[in-house]
């Protein structure tokens, strides 16, 4: 739980406290704690016993001067270096070592580098993000009691806590689907679960079922889907947050439940992490929930493609030929490159259903890790303008990203086919560009972003901000462009 705390009484305070300390400036409660325990705080700050470099947390024990048990004093270091990104990820770092109830008194952490109600949301998102623990399916597995975060301010900052804690809470979900077992989230588990939310928040939602992917030509989803017992399904959901239902964004989220490759079979080594190939589909998602649940004033459609990539006797094969809904013909000379396919029919619809803007997600290509690494998203784009805005969002929420270049060269070099008017997996080509080239060959000329988060999905270590596996990358970025168009 995160609940604003407007009056406190430091010597009467029961929770214990947590202070953050500049090396160069302080603020008047620091003054008033101080008093409250005789000069301790001030004494072992001049003499060097309490370090104020940047993420050190030191325990004070008041010793019955107040009613708190401990005091956490944790260094920021200097004000003039101190940043929002810092902030997050101090407040993480506290967060996930509090075991038992604490208040936080958030002035202390206010260098002015950002207005106090923007440090509530953030502080309010890095607890929620930091504290989110993977839901298993131990048996065993220990209860344990949750900690209560009480946020001392003098202003009023509710409504800004409550926004941290909804793009938190967004991106924790992003998290957990994209770490569910791929028996545990089919595509129609994760059918049933964006339904679900759909259906309490009173929204427009539209599951496209094969029979009527047939009708509409989706060949791309549809060949993908050939090798698999597990039915397909396209969803659809809308979002109307202006009183006519027009400048609408597509959020479009590759959702290939699990992938094996196909008759391009991947290596045994870490396939299971191929439960994560939805990761798209679960930012996608995450993102979508902020926008319904702070009612921001703009229009969204979801767009989720969802399948698995298995293999039958009836799976594609390099050398088939499919035929996607936009009429165009790609020649599949790598089954293992099938998210293009899938996303190729969600992005048409998307169109069909009448999106002015697109931003896609997916765990598209290894490449973009080689690229990056595994800290920074790859962004294309065929609409400078677009992405400029979207990375102002980015730059907020302090999500990592990096343009990249797609010439028309690339698109020529997809056209290589001597029977198909695509190739989707052009040799000796750099497999993130001909990718994004793919995809750009469907998005023609709406203004479009495509976001490969191949490296940035998934976490191999515990962090400031959350747990090994999924991140959640791009649901708060997406959320922050959102807000900021609304």
């Amino acid at each position: 739980m995160i609940e604003f705390k407007s009056s406190l009484k430091i010597k009467n305070e029961k929770t214990n406290l947590v202070v953050g300390v500049f090396s160069d400036i302080s603020h008047d409660i620091i003054t008033q704690l101080d008093k409250a325990l005789n000069k301790r705080l001030s004494v072992s700050l001049e003499e060097g016993l309490i370090p104020t470099n940047f993420k050190d947390i030191t325990p004070i024990y008041p010793l019955g001067q107040i009613e708190s048990k401990k005091v956490y004093i944790v260094g920021l270091g200097k004000s003039t270096d101190f940043t929002v990104e810092k902030c997050r990820k101090v407040l993480g770092k506290v967060a996930k070592a509090a075991k038992e109830d604490v208040t936080i008194l958030l002035e202390t952490f206010d260098c002015k580098a950002v207005s106090i109600n923007e440090l509530a949301t953030v502080c309010a998102e890095a607890i929620t993000l930091s504290t989110y623990k993977m839901e298993t399916y131990k048996t065993e597995e220990k209860a344990t009691t949750p900690v209560n975060f009480f946020i001392h301010c003098d202003s009023q900052i509710t409504d800004d806590l409550n926004r941290g804690v909804i793009y938190g809470e967004a991106t924790n979900s992003a998290r957990q689907l994209l770490n569910e077992p791929g028996n545990k989230l089919t595509a129609t588990d994760l059918a049933s679960h964006i339904a679900q939310f759909a259906n309490e928040h009173e929204l427009e939602i539209r599951i496209v079922e094969k029979d009527e992917m047939e009708q509409l030509g989706m060949g791309g989803i549809l060949g993908v889907n050939r090798g698999s017992v597990e039915p397909p399904k396209m969803i659809v959901v809308k979002y109307q947050g202006t009183p006519r239902f027009e400048n609408i964004t597509a959020l479009v989220g590759k959702g290939l439940t699990f992938d094996t490759g196909g008759y391009c079979l991947k290596p045994r080594s870490g396939m299971e992490a191929m439960k994560g190939d939805m990761g798209g589909a679960a930012s996608a998602f995450g993102a979508f929930q902020v926008a319904v649940r702070l009612n921001l004033p703009v229009n969204l459609l979801l767009v989720i493609p969802s399948t698995d990539n298995m293999i039958s006797g009836d799976a594609i094969k390099p050398g088939d030929i499919l035929t996607t809904m936009s009429g165009k013909t790609v020649e599949v000379t790598n089954t293992d490159a099938e998210g293009r396919l899938i996303l190729a029919d969600g992005i048409t619809f998307a169109k069909h259903l009448g999106a002015s803007k697109i931003i896609d997600l997916a765990t598209l290509t290894g490449a973009i890790i080689a690229a990056l690494g595994a800290d920074t998203t790859g962004a294309f784009t065929n609409n400078q303008a677009f992405l400029d805005e979207f990375q102002k969002a980015a730059d907020l929420t302090n999500e990592y990203m990096w343009q990249m270049p797609l010439f028309p060269r690339d698109q020529k070099a997809l056209r290589n086919s001597d029977v198909a008017d695509l190739n989707n997996a052009p040799i000796g080509k750099p497999g993130a560009i001909m990718a994004a080239a793919f995809l750009k060959e469907f998005v023609e000329d709406t203004p479009w972003i495509h976001l490969d988060i191949a490296g940035t999905a998934d976490s191999k270590t515990a962090y400031d901000l959350g747990p090994k596996g999924g991140t959640g990358v791009m649901v708060r970025t997406i959320a922050k462009y959102l807000e900021l168009q609304g």
